[in-house]
């Protein structure tokens, strides 16, 4: 089988990744071309663009880059017809895929998509494409699979491939040794994975993190970033910068901040006490909060339905609310709280073996047809 994967964000690669591993070992003989990072190039997949060229985040950035959008459609489009895959998977970034997922299924093309658009928060209107133009969804968060069924979307809950990732995990007993790291507890600063959030998160998050002299600060390194984003706020001889090793860096952890997005759910999953910040462009915001409907922005908080960690939003995201929350997260009923709500969360969650459920239900899919 000939597998076309487009994923535009770290996660989406990581994730990716595993699924074409999986699918390689039920189908030797399959290719993949794909749109993607380093992980899926590993697997075996032949990269046709990396997602750092494609990682436009908010709304102003998105008017911003408009053409530069528009000519990675219209060369994917092309692309796609010239190897003519015999599926598509498209993983997560539904504003370039479910574009994609539309024109792809015109032209007779199998379209699959992997990890649902997170349309049960926003822009719900986007449904009927995924009804009319993709042959499957597979998604991942237990509550997906009743929002879709009630759409009329043909839907497959295939559990949440972090928990592979996670059982997979080398975990290392000299974390500290390698790194040359001070007997001090560290403090994991996870900032994202794109340049944006990077530089808007980063200043806040170390401003804040340098007034608990107590604790060695660690930040989380984007495989997609080069070293001078994060050095040019590293003025501290006590912060290191860990590459290409977060699991491990949170593993050690005594608490975390991160960035909202897919490592609220790993810092969660390892079992770290973190807080959850966001803060976007101004207009961004504004527009998106007169949009969006959901009670809360973490994975952990949304699937737990209640709120388990502390999110600090935009104007609520400065260095006064962050000291208040990370001194609440080193009191020992608050990390027991967190604990058992982390153990919930996992069970919510059920058992690892997404990848190969996926891989699996694809090749069905295709058999079938």
């Amino acid at each position: 089988m000939r597998f076309y994967f487009i994923a535009g964000e770290a996660s989406g690669d990581l994730h990716a990744s595993k699924a074409i591993r999986a699918l390689k070992k039920l189908d030797p003989n399959s290719t993949f071309r794909a749109w993607g990072g380093d992980l899926m190039q590993k697997e075996g997949a032949t990269l046709v663009k990396h997602y750092r060229e494609l990682a436009f985040m908010g709304f102003s950035e998105v008017i911003a880059n408009l053409g530069t959008i528009l000519r990675n459609i219209r060369f994917c489009k092309e692309d796609i017809l010239a190897n003519r895959p015999d599926a598509l998977v498209l993983v997560d970034y539904p504003g370039f895929n479910l574009r994609i997922a539309e024109w792809a299924k015109k032209q007779g093309i199998k379209v699959f998509y992997y990890i649902s658009p997170q349309l049960w928060a926003w822009k719900k209107g986007r449904i009927k494409i995924i009804r009319q133009y993709v042959d499957k969804l597979f998604v991942i968060l237990p509550f997906e699979t009743t929002f879709y069924q009630k759409e009329g979307v043909e839907v497959t809950y295939v559990g949440h491939p972090l928990l592979d990732a996670i059982n997979e995990q080398q975990w290392d007993d000299q974390f500290r040794k390698h790194y040359q790291l001070t007997d001090q507890p560290l403090l994991a600063l996870l900032p994202g994975s794109r340049k944006q959030e990077i530089n808007t998160m980063l200043p806040i998050m170390l401003q804040t993190a340098k007034e608990f002299k107590q604790y060695q600060i660690l930040i989380a390194g984007a495989p997609s970033q080069p070293d001078n984003i994060y050095q040019q706020w590293m003025k501290d001889d006590n912060i290191k910068l860990i590459r290409n090793d977060t699991y491990n860096l949170l593993k050690n952890s005594h608490l975390a901040i991160v960035t909202s997005g897919t490592a609220t759910l790993e810092t969660a999953l390892i079992g770290v006490p973190e807080v959850v910040v966001y803060k976007g462009s101004r207009i961004s915001y504004e527009i998106g909060k007169r949009l969006v409907n959901i009670r809360f922005i973490s994975l952990v908080n949304l699937i737990l339905d209640r709120a388990s960690v502390k999110e600090l939003i935009q104007n609520d995201c400065n260095p006064k609310m962050l000291k208040d929350a990370i001194i609440d997260l080193e009191k020992p009923e608050k990390r027991k709280q967190l604990a058992a709500d982390f153990e919930e969360l996992k069970q919510k969650l059920g058992n690892a073996g997404a990848s190969q459920k996926l891989a699996e239900a694809l090749l069905k899919e295709l058999k079938d047809h």
